[in-house]
């Protein structure tokens, strides 16, 4: 196995060529890191885009659920309202039919206490 030793002196041309070495190696990695970001926005671009478009759909099929949800509700108040107004006949019904029997009765016995001198 062969042992180097450092050289002791630097000379200028060596010096300008590592400085050329280092540059160009440098102009390289920025070459490289300048790719990656244009690949890196690209990426970025795609997944807002897609990202948008899916939170349009989620608007979009939460609007159509949301305006289902209000036509089923004005629906039932509807019914509830049909359902309600019929109750309320025959409630009306029943209590005049209360009341007439209430008078009816009253006539009846007014007549009686009348009839028997009460």
């Amino acid at each position: 196995m062969a042992v180097t030793t450092p050289r002791e002196t630097w000379t200028d041309p060596r010096i300008d060529d590592l400085s050329k070495k280092v540059d160009a190696g440098f102009e390289k990695a920025d070459k490289r890191m300048d790719a990656l970001d244009k690949k890196m926005d690209a990426g970025f671009e795609k997944a807002d885009k897609k990202m948008e478009a899916g939170f349009t759909e989620a608007d979009a099929k939460m609007k159509a659920g949301f305006a289902r949800v209000d036509a089923d509700v004005r629906e039932l108040r509807g019914e509830m309202r049909s359902g309600f107004d019929k109750f309320d006949k025959k409630f009306d019904r029943l209590l005049w039919g209360f009341l007439a029997i209430a008078a009816s009765s009253s006539a009846t016995l007014i007549h009686a206490l009348a009839i028997h001198g009460g």
